[in-house]
């Protein structure tokens, strides 16, 4: 069968996901696992790599929640710098997102807008006062959700609002506060507190050392893959080998999320009459993914964009990862390296036996390919300036060459 107009999902590889527009891995053993932790009263933090799905589980959770729980999501990455210049400015700000996303009768919220109206919320201590209020006052245990918790990095005013949390958690007995605080980010607060204060004796007393682990794992496994893709085929019936196609999928992207779904979206466009007769095989097959992979790792993404950034900026994880791809070198694993923990936290490494590994067989290769594609350019660099050295025997012209092959021309 095939496409037809009522066949309205797509593989999405953009934004948040939503189930009944997009095909998607099954994640409620995720949501159950994360569930408990609310349920449990317990504050933590989703870290993960960007792209990994975060902000769908967020989304997903909150509305699992939602009859037992008055559930306050907030992003924020719809927060300026300005919003953090000062504590004055972010209370406001806070409270002003806050009321907006709030699902609550306005008898309960009447006492914390008219303080914000009014511009009675001065300060981080006043703004928690109201907020313990509210939930003294809230019919149902108030669930805390904020996003993008990144943006807050270089503010100074985001470890006094994480600690105003853990002041509030250790009094809960007596204070009203919030049931649970998920923040969700790419760096864990302690890496935040790294950037946020360099003082020695301030680098590992996190204001949020009151936080749970938390040990989900939200990458897909293979059964998780090929639930999705049985949906597919249940819409599409290309004939596929569900079960290989995932195996194979799991195989270059090792379930991380956004790679399972961009290899899925990339397959689905490949699907045409004229390519199939090319190949000889179908696209739903191991001859697809692995085309479909050839053809991500020539693209230009918003992933391997972040994955260039990072190479660059963190030069002793980029050494390692050079020595591991073109010298076999093997790292044991520890998360008090700081490069191996830089490298865990951004999804570009993983715990092997005991060593560190690349997460998985797209990031090797578009990494050895970066490197090896460097490496040539630096050698044709060097004959190119020999060649022209032998050609104009000149001081000129070796002073100019050398000065091209090192960047300052």
């Amino acid at each position: 069968m095939g496409k037809g107009i009522f066949a309205l999902k797509t593989f999405n590889t953009v934004g948040c996901c939503i189930p009944d527009r997009h095909y998607m891995v099954n994640i409620d053993d995720k949501l159950k696992k994360i569930k408990n932790l609310v349920d449990g009263g317990y504050y933590f933090a989703i870290n993960r790599a960007r792209q990994y799905g975060k902000t769908t589980t967020l989304g997903i959770l909150a509305e699992r929640l939602k009859d037992e729980y008055v559930v306050i999501s907030l992003d924020f990455q719809m927060m300026s710098d300005y919003d953090f210049r000062d504590e004055a400015t972010f209370v406001s700000s806070f409270a002003e997102m806050f009321l907006a996303e709030a699902t609550m009768p306005d008898n309960m919220l009447a006492e914390l807008r008219g303080a914000e109206e009014s511009g009675m919320i001065t300060g981080l201590r006043k703004l928690f006062i109201y907020l313990s209020n509210l939930c003294e006052k809230s019919d149902k245990p108030v669930v805390l959700m904020i996003d993008e918790v990144d943006s807050a990095t270089n503010n100074q005013v985001f470890l006094d609002f994480l600690a105003q949390l853990r002041a509030y958690y250790l009094a809960r007995n007596t204070k009203p506060t919030f049931q649970s605080v998920i923040l969700a980010g790419v760096y864990d607060i302690k890496n935040l507190k790294l950037k946020l204060r360099a003082e020695e004796e301030h680098k590992y007393n996190s204001p949020w050392n009151i936080a749970a682990s938390f040990d989900v794992d939200m990458s897909f496994s293979p059964a998780a893959i090929a639930g999705m893709l049985q949906d597919y085929e249940h819409d599409y019936h290309t004939g596929m080998d569900v079960d290989a196609v995932a195996a194979c999928i799991y195989e270059y992207t090792s379930g991380y999320p956004f790679l399972v779904s961009n290899v899925c979206k990339t397959i689905d466009t490949m699907g045409t009459e004229k390519e199939r007769l090319q190949s000889g095989k179908p696209v739903w097959s191991k001859y697809g993914v692995a085309e479909a992979v050839k053809r991500i790792l020539k693209e230009q993404s918003t992933l391997f964009d972040s994955l260039n950034k990072y190479l660059n900026e963190y030069k002793e994880l980029r050494d390692m990862l050079k020595n591991m791809l073109f010298q076999g070198d093997s790292f044991s694993y520890t998360l008090y390296n700081e490069s191996i923990n830089l490298g865990i936290m951004f999804g570009y490494l993983k715990e092997k036996d005991g060593s560190v590994a690349v997460a998985n067989r797209i990031f090797e290769m578009w990494i050895y390919n970066l490197f090896l594609s460097e490496d040539e350019w630096k050698k044709k660099g060097r004959l190119n300036t020999w060649h022209w050295f032998r050609k104009e025997d000149t001081q000129l012209r070796i002073f100019t060459t050398c000065r091209m092959e090192n960047g300052r021309s």
